[in-house]
């Protein structure tokens, strides 16, 4: 559904719009036109993401800019390394300057955020995911930098998962009657036709907070269970229970999870754990661009 280099390309374009607009003042008033050498340099360590649109940024505003990468998204980089030269004009290199490192900085956060909580539990089964609580357009982009780290997707948007929370629970009567209509409402003729795919390949997930719930949701054979801000006990307890009624049923945990409390969370079993902190409040790498010659 989504054409992702275009998306991108919009995103970046509208990025430079807003920064550059009509021209960069100072650029044009103190220099004359001629090539020089930049580059891209990290001022810490991290995990590369954001490569595309910070690529884009340079090339847009010039196509002339011819363009080196020395690493590749999901590569690990240090204090010191060289990501990108870039041989172009003054004025466009340092009209473009902020507009990519902007997406390089916040997306290499993402990653190496997301590849912290991967290495916490690394020991275990356990697969660190995200969740829809991005920045409004970046949404493609902030997904992917999570793959750069090591983490899984959850579903992307509305569209292509069914995730039955509190609130449809109380609007429906119960979790049963959600899933029935849910498992209707997958059925009818014209599902593909809207959604670009059987009804039959859509996962569904419950959230749920109490035993017994979880029994309710099992019971109904959904696929996942979202076990929602519960302590590290309680966990343990509702992942022996789903285990002994169904051994398949895959089990999310989510709610304050931490770098310091992770690997307790995946101890307790489940299979997943999703964090809105990978995308939502993610510290920027630090990067700077540089010029050598």
């Amino acid at each position: 559904m989504l054409d992702f280099d275009k998306s991108v390309r919009n995103l970046v374009k509208a990025a430079l719009e807003e920064d550059i607009g009509p021209g960069d003042i100072t650029s044009q008033a103190c220099l004359e036109p001629e090539r020089i050498t930049a580059k891209i340099v990290a001022k810490s360590e991290g995990i590369l993401s954001g490569l595309k649109p910070a690529l884009m940024a340079f090339q847009i505003v010039d196509s002339t800019n011819k363009i080196r990468t020395l690493l590749k998204d999901g590569d690990r980089f240090k204090l010191g390394d060289t990501i990108i030269e870039i041989n172009g004009f003054n004025q466009s290199l340092l009209a473009s300057e902020r507009v990519a490192l902007n997406f390089l900085a916040h997306l290499c956060g993402v990653a190496t955020l997301t590849g912290k909580f991967v290495d916490k539990v690394r020991e275990s089964e356990c697969r660190i995911l995200d969740t829809r609580k991005t920045t409004p357009g970046w949404r493609f982009l902030e997904k992917e930098a999570v793959v750069h780290g090591g983490g899984v997707n959850h579903r992307y948007a509305l569209y292509d998962m069914v995730l039955i929370k509190d609130n449809h629970i109380a609007a429906a009567g119960s979790i049963t009657q959600a899933v029935i209509r849910t498992r209707e409402f997958l059925a009818v003729p014209d599902f593909s036709s809207q959604f670009g795919r059987d009804g039959t390949q859509v996962e569904i997930e419950v959230e749920i907070t109490s035993p017994d719930q979880l029994k309710e949701a099992i019971s109904v054979g959904v696929n996942r269970l979202l076990l929602d801000n519960q302590s590290s006990v309680d966990l343990r307890n509702m992942v022996k229970c789903a285990r002994e009624i169904n051994p398949d049923v895959k089990l999310e945990a989510s709610g304050n999870v931490t770098l310091d409390n992770v690997s307790e969370v995946a101890a307790t079993g489940v299979d997943y754990i999703s964090i809105g902190a990978l995308t939502h409040s993610v510290p920027a790498s630090d990067l700077s661009m540089r010029i050598v010659e």
